[in-house]
């Protein structure tokens, strides 16, 4: 930003004293306005959203490659300065705060934890923490009592904690206008991943993520049953059908904490 002062540059030329004066009076409160803009505006999804593009492909995470990349970097630290002001709406709040437990699961790995053990859990989403809107909180704060109270189950298969069983990272940043579009698809893609869903129809058996057991209130307070909720969104009618009908005796995968990336090494 340039600043002109009496007596230089192009505007020097027949200066009124008066109205002189008047601009060194405003000139401050003016500074601190923009100053507080730019501290408080939400953070930077573009560019969270072209590292992402760059190293996450099919939910495989290239960990060692966002460490190089100082717009990651960047990004934690826009998470940690943002205003809550600057997030008036709830689009704007659940954009925010799924993008920044993202970006934190993924700093929490670069940081030396990891879920893969019991007591590994345990220093993953309680011991550490981040700074989120000017404060701290560990991840398991932020979903419990930040985004789940937002009443929206489709987060669950928007946050990753960085586990094989987990959601697979999306390789775009959630966005205000498209939120509701990429939440509806990440439900479908994760219902309808065999890998972490699949359904026995002739013998009635529903083999389903650990994450509708641990989060059982949220789907059923949404949808009546799991099962009901699970039918909302598979592909195959007649499962479809089934599921609608509460058919199916419900049986809950073992969860796979494993890394979903490549952790490699760090750079020189």
């Amino acid at each position: 930003m340039e600043y002109l002062t009496p007596g230089t540059g192009p505007m020097n030329q027949s200066v009124n004293p008066h109205r002189s004066a008047a601009l060194r009076r405003f000139a401050v409160p003016i500074l601190l306005l923009a100053m507080t803009n730019a501290s408080t505006a939400a953070p930077d999804y573009s560019a969270f959203d072209e590292l992402l593009l760059q190293h996450v492909g099919n939910g495989f995470v290239n960990y060692a490659g966002i460490e190089a990349n100082p717009k990651f970097h960047s990004f934690v630290q826009q998470v940690g300065e943002t205003d809550a002001g600057s997030l008036p709406e709830r689009n704007d709040q659940l954009t925010f705060y799924i993008n920044a437990y993202n970006a934190l699961a993924i700093q929490g790995i670069l940081d030396g934890y990891s879920p893969a053990s019991l007591w590994g859990r345990y220093k993953f989403f309680k011991s550490k923490k981040f700074v989120v809107l000017g404060k701290k909180i560990n991840l398991f704060d932020l979903e419990r009592k930040i985004l789940i109270p937002m009443r929206e189950p489709r987060i669950h298969f928007a946050i990753v904690c960085a586990s094989m069983s987990c959601p697979r990272l999306s390789s775009r940043a959630y966005l205000p206008e498209t939120l509701e579009q990429q939440l509806d698809a990440g439900a479908r893609h994760f219902i309808n991943d065999i890998s972490r869903n699949h359904f026995d129809l002739p013998r009635r058996i529903a083999y389903v993520s650990k994450i509708f057991d641990w989060y059982r209130k949220d789907f059923e307070s949404a949808a009546g049953s799991v099962q009901r909720y699970l039918a909302s969104y598979v592909e195959d009618a007649e499962v479809a059908k089934a599921l609608d009908n509460d058919e199916f005796d419900v049986r809950f995968l073992k969860y796979d904490w494993n890394l979903n990336g490549r952790q490699g090494l760090r750079p020189e």
